[in-house]
Formats: C-alpha cells, sequence, structure tokens
C-alpha cells in the first residue's frame, strides 16, 4: 500500500498505534523520488492487523490532515480482509489489477461491515 501525503506533511514514517504490527516506511521509487509504503513488522502480527492498518490509513486519509490518500490493490486489500475474517469478496477478484483510493476502500468498509 502507497501512502500518499497532504501538501503539508514533507516526511511520515513510524507506527499509527500499537497492535497493527505494520508501520509506514520512506522508499525511492523507480524514479529515485521518495514514497511512503506500509511494511509488515517482523515481530508478531495480529490476524486483523494488516486490514485495521488499511482501514486506519483510509481515515486518516478522510480527515486529510497528514495524509492526503492511500493506494492499495485489490489484491492486497483481499488478502488482508481473508486474513482477518476467513473470506473474500469475490466480486473484487475480477478485478486483480485495480488500484483502489481511500474513499474506495471506506465504501467498501460499510458495504461489507468490516
Amino acid at each position: 500500500m502507497e501512502i500518499i501525503l497532504s501538501g503539508n506533511i514533507k516526511s511520515l514514517s513510524g507506527s499509527l498505534g500499537r497492535g497493527f504490527g505494520y508501520f509506514i516506511v520512506r522508499r525511492l521509487d523507480v524514479n529515485k523520488k521518495p514514497c511512503f509504503i506500509s511494511q509488515r513488522s517482523r515481530y508478531s502480527v495480529p490476524k486483523d492487523g494488516h486490514l485495521r492498518f488499511i482501514l486506519a490509513c483510509a481515515v486518516l486519509a478522510k480527515i486529510g490532515l497528514h495524509i492526503k490518500d492511500i493506494r492499495v490493490s485489490v489484491r492486497e486489500l483481499n488478502e488482508a480482509i481473508e486474513e482477518a475474517t476467513g473470506y473474500r469478496i469475490y466480486t473484487l477478484d475480477y478485478e486483480e489489477g485495480k488500484i483502489l483510493d481511500a474513499k474506495q476502500v471506506l465504501t467498501l468498509k460499510k458495504a461489507y461491515y468490516l
């Protein structure tokens, strides 16, 4: 998942809170431009940690103070949902290469009671 920062933030890294098992790191993309992505901790990660982290970033993007938007693939979101709940959203499987933004993630959260 890529995290797009709002205009008033130059850098953001670290944990969003305890219990997610994921954190934000700064990397360079193929054009040597900094980008911010989520990374799984090498320590224990709760089974719903990935999904909760994606949803927390989407909510922060809705607020817009630090995070402007997120870009998460349908595949990553479905894997997080399956890890947390044991089921997949099969209608999303047909859109394998699609990238979702924060608004779309929050719409799915509401529609599927995530």
